[in-house]
């Protein structure tokens, strides 16, 4: 490292360097006696800008400005998964050993265990050809996640060394390669990559295969694919991180990057003492073997906040181009926003909306567009998934963050707090909710589950709909006084919010529910219309078959049902039947009802 410059003036996490030429944007840099992490953000022929990602408190004008030559990168290679890392990729565990509970300033620690051994088995043989994103060797990181180690993108070359599969460190050398201009190049476990650079793909791919959750109104009624954007706003308390630990649990993506981004302490810590805890269903392996966790709470330094999302999104592309399909839960972007509306405040940038900066679109875009279902560099599929929530202020979704994140994701599930307080759990109004992607995922619904899925899905969006415009007459004049064909709709659209909608994530049954069940669930609910509708246009009202018990039957079917054996619907279907047949008993012509 090399001296390029005093400190001038410091603002915060802002620091200004008066007069250096030998600065370029982008570049990590060490700032002051404690040479705290900070990156070049701004050049003038009078001052370079640098934000800081460490506290700044005690830091005073003249102390030294040290250059690395190279911008601010993660070190990528075994021993992330399973890992708690900070804004910039600190090891939190490594952090805590150096200083305890209170995390200090200007530790060097490297990115990654530098002594811990891994097996290797090399993927490549002298005089074999590389070129950027190949593999040429295997880490068995976890037992859910075999590691590819990849040539950097940017390297080509001819193998002219390999080691013999054993026992190595992440900085020892592999195989070695000549380039193009004779040079060797040792190539390690670990690869450097600038955290705000796209990490380059062969080509985009279709987002035709479903991200399933489990969770029912999002698989059924708002799904999101492989690959896609989705956003989660919501007030405080609506349950946008409870949302998202069911999704990261659950979820069939190979990997889950959580990031915890300007959230409480408290929440923070209950993520890093649960998930170490949960058991992955799929496999019953600890669920932190397919997991990473990056944790920046509130009270960090916000350019580190700001860095976190790139340092989520960074990790996340280096395991989809393995092959890996990867989501990542952002939470929450409302307080990443709110970090780079400080730093604007500190730069003196002209405010926009709000006072948020008006790059804030752009920023927003750079992040989303990163996902994505792609081919990669060595010929694999991955993709990166991005789930980010939105915490608007008193949650109000006409605010910046919201609004332009609508314009870049095509799935919205919003958050209602009046469903959430009456504890409607997962409290996605289906109202306010969409997804832009159930066209493409249409001929995945009906190859995969039923050709007659999305029929069903619309006749029950259709009901529900209905029933809000229903609402607004019963809240005038009261629900005695309408159609027996119209309460049908209420009790139907009743069923279908407390026996679908309504999940139990603590019950050990409905907490997860296959695609299958699901529209075995929506199937009878629909029978179950469709079989009172020409009865109760015969004049029985709705009154005599909410007597015969099955409404109830139908409410707990999501916990008498198992998710695997699905012959119990056809007992219902029965029951269904013999309730009727019982009505009929009273009211004369039922049975020639009930067989057309």
């Amino acid at each position: 490292m090399e001296q390029k410059g005093i400190i001038s003036g410091i603002n915060g996490p802002v620091v200004t360097v008066n007069k250096t030429k030998d600065l370029s944007m982008m570049e990590m840099v060490y700032v002051g006696e404690m040479k705290l992490i900070g990156e070049v953000i701004g050049i003038d022929p009078n001052n370079t800008i640098i934000q800081v990602y460490e506290s700044t408190t005690g830091l005073r004008a003249g102390e030294p400005i040290y250059s690395t030559g190279a911008p601010l990168s993660l070190m990528l290679g075994p021993g992330i998964i399973g890992g708690v890392f900070d804004g910039i990729e600190r090891p939190l565990e490594k952090l805590f050993e150096k200083t305890g509970s209170f995390i200090g300033r200007g530790i060097d620690t490297p990115n990654l265990d530098t002594q811990r051994e891994w097996f290797v088995k090399p993927t490549v043989q002298v005089g074999d050809y590389l070129e950027g994103g190949m593999t040429y060797a295997t880490v068995q990181e976890t037992e859910l996640v075999n590691h590819k180690i990849m040539l950097n993108p940017h390297l080509k070359g001819e193998v002219v060394e390999v080691v013999n599969e054993g026992n190595f460190k992440i900085l020892d050398c592999i195989v070695k390669i000549k380039d193009a201009y004779d040079e060797i190049i040792d190539l390690t476990l670990v690869q450097y990559w600038p955290v705000r650079d796209p990490r380059p793909f062969s080509n985009r791919k279709r987002l035709d295969q479903p991200l399933i959750t489990g969770q029912r109104i999002i698989d059924t009624l708002f799904p999101i694919p492989k690959g896609g954007t989705a956003a989660i706003p919501g007030g405080f308390g609506t349950g946008k991180t409870m949302t998202q630990h069911q999704l990261a649990k659950w979820s069939d993506a190979d990997i889950i990057v959580y990031i915890g981004c300007g959230e409480r302490g408290n929440e923070i810590t209950e993520v890093l003492e649960d998930f170490p805890k949960l058991i992955d269903p799929k496999s019953g392996k600890p669920l932190m073997e397919r997991t990473v966790l990056i944790a920046n709470t509130s009270n960090m330094p916000v350019a580190a906040r700001e860095a976190s999302i790139y340092t989520g999104i960074t990790i996340a592309e280096y395991y989809r181009d393995m092959g890996y399909h990867v989501a990542i839960m952002a939470d929450s972007t409302s307080r990443w926003a709110e970090a780079l509306r400080e730093i604007s405040g500190r730069l003196e940038e002209m405010p926009a909306e709000e006072g948020f900066p008006a790059y804030l679109p752009s920023r927003l875009s750079q992040f989303y567009e990163r996902a994505g279902f792609v081919e990669t560099l060595n010929r694999q599929e991955g993709s990166v998934s991005i789930i980010g929530a939105v915490s608007p202020q008193g949650g109000d979704f006409s605010e910046p963050v919201t609004q332009n994140t609508k314009r870049f994701i095509r799935c919205f599930w919003a958050l209602d707090r009046n469903l959430a307080y009456s504890r409607h759990y997962p409290a996605i109004h289906w109202l306010s909710s969409y997804s832009e992607y159930i066209n493409e995922l249409k001929p995945w619904f009906e190859a995969h589950v039923t050709p007659d899925f999305m029929v069903v899905r619309k006749k029950m969006l259709s009901l529900l709909q209905e029933e809000d415009k229903l609402m607004e007459i019963v809240k005038l004049i009261g629900a005695d006084i309408l159609p027996e064909e119209q309460k049908l709709i209420l009790e139907i659209t009743k069923l279908i919010r407390l026996g679908f909608l309504q999940q139990n994530a603590f019950h050990d049954v409905d907490t997860y529910v296959p695609v299958e069940k699901q529209y075995k669930m929506m199937e009878i609910i629909m029978y179950l219309y469709e079989v009172s509708k020409p009865i109760v246009a015969r004049g029985i009202p709705v009154s005599q078959i909410r007597k015969t018990g099955i409404f109830d039957d139908l409410v707990k079917m999501k916990y008498t049902i198992d998710n695997e054996d699905f012959t119990p619907f056809d007992d219902l279907k029965m029951k269904i039947e013999k309730a009727f047949t019982q009505v009929n008993d009273s009211y004369k012509g039922f049975e020639r009802v009930i067989k057309e």
